[in-house]
């Protein structure tokens, strides 16, 4: 994965005014959160919960992500969206077309159902709309169309994900543009309420109401300010938010759709003021604004010092080191919109577990240094164990789950997991679980 922009250093030369966490993190970069003092959510006091998403992110489709989608970026300097779009050494719409209409497709969907999802989760750029003068390929809204259209055909729900906005909200590949934070600059902070408006009248109409559960407003915008003046002031982005929201409910047709905003590493509890001007009191349904939170234990490195017990039980615990509500009756629901079974942990034959990514004792295999494929019965039985103590964590403290991600490489990507059976199958049937008490243990 894309390592180029360090969030460390990002955090380091923070100055905007947000709240305080410790260290959470992104795909390949630590980023901000977790607050054990947080204030805890408002019980839910009528109302019934909706429909639990068991979903799949089909990352790497319609934005690219270059450790997603290497094959693209051979034998060319681009390095995201906006370079591999720009291109001049070759023509990139017809790349782009080809790897459009072949990467993800029907059968993938009758998949994907096939192992117990009913939900999937698709990031997409706002050039899908409108390219804003921005020097990115339009096209992909076509191909979204053709995965809404296979997922009402199979029975599945859909997450629209408005994955990069203008300006980009983190600087990261998966915003389509590495480098600069300029989303809450006019006129980009404007423009993205209007691509949104704009998917809203479409996906947000009567028409989609079967098929279409939510909208994300944004996804993954960091939540402080960098040295060089650039990044998002964190009381500027929760007006944003409360305005989005208004402007999307305005032209919405579909009062079961949810919109939902990340939670920009700042937990899911830092948004208790926002979800209560919007949902007041109300339960679930119909709460119409949810929070989105990632939840990843690879990618700073105090994950590379746990082992795999230790990895289960900071899972079973999400909950009550404020990651996660303590149950899923709240007036905020909450979606895991990522995760997945990535951690650095080497496993011995007898089933004891060593941090890291490197071992010597006879047997020993790091789950970080081989394919799904390749695990021994004892990495595969750790690798599982984590998953499980994951999956039942969500199921009690979230509306619905997304594993990041369908294709995607090793331990990242959902086929090789299902492959290697370190995940359930299906996922949605308890009584495939092998280790359904993990976390009572903890």
């Amino acid at each position: 994965m894309d390592l180029l922009l360090l969030a460390a250093l990002l955090f380091a030369t923070a100055t905007s005014a947000r709240p305080s966490y410790a260290v959470q993190h992104i795909r390949g970069r630590q980023v901000a959160p977790a607050n054990p003092t947080s204030p805890t959510f408002t019980n839910a006091t009528n109302g019934t919960e909706s429909e639990f998403l068991y979903g799949v992110n089909i990352g790497g489709w319609l934005v690219l992500e270059k450790w997603m989608n290497s094959d693209m970026f051979e034998n060319s300097t681009a390095y995201d969206q906006w370079t591999f779009d720009s291109r001049t050494d070759v023509d990139p719409v017809p790349l782009l077309e080809q790897h459009w209409s072949s990467w993800f497709t029907e059968q993938d969907v009758i998949q994907i159902k096939d192992w117990g999802f009913n939900a999937l989760r698709i990031p997409v750029g706002f050039w899908a709309f409108d390219t804003l003068g921005f020097p990115y390929k339009m096209g992909a809204q076509a191909y979204l169309d053709k995965a809404i259209g296979w997922a009402r055909t199979h029975g599945l729900k859909v997450w629209i994900d408005h994955h990069g906005v203008p300006g980009s909200q983190n600087g990261f590949d998966n915003s389509g543009h590495n480098g600069s934070v300029e989303w809450q600059n006019a006129p980009n902070y404007q423009n993205s309420i209007n691509v949104l408006v704009t998917m809203a009248k479409k996906y947000g109409s009567i028409d989609y109401a079967d098929v279409v559960a939510g909208i994300e407003l944004v996804n993954e915008p960091i939540s402080w300010k960098l040295g060089n003046g650039e990044g998002n002031d964190w009381d500027k982005m929760q007006a944003w938010t409360k305005q989005a929201y208004a402007a999307v409910k305005n032209v919405t047709r579909n009062s079961n759709l949810r919109l939902i905003m990340h939670d920009a590493f700042a937990t899911p509890f830092a948004w208790t003021e926002v979800g209560a001007a919007i949902n007041g009191k109300a339960s679930m349904p119909p709460t119409p604004f949810a929070i989105d939170t990632h939840l990843y234990q690879n990618q700073v490195a105090s994950d590379s010092t746990l082992t795999n017990a230790q990895h289960i039980a900071k899972a079973c615990n999400y909950s009550s080191s404020s990651l996660l509500p303590q149950n899923r009756t709240q007036n905020l629901p909450v979606y895991v919109g990522e995760f997945s079974l990535a951690i650095n942990i080497c496993v011995n034959p007898d089933g004891t577990t060593i941090a890291g990514s490197t071992c010597s004792t006879i047997g020993c295999q790091c789950a970080s240094s081989h394919s799904p494929s390749q695990y021994k019965s004892y990495t595969r039985a750790a690798i599982r164990q984590f998953a499980e103590a994951q999956l039942l964590t969500y199921e009690k403290s979230a509306q619905g789950f997304f594993i990041w991600a369908y294709k995607a490489p090793g331990e990242w990507g959902l086929v090789n997991a299902m492959a290697a059976e370190t995940l359930p199958n299906p996922i949605n049937d308890l009584t495939k679980y092998q280790y359904p008490n993990i976390c009572q243990d903890q």
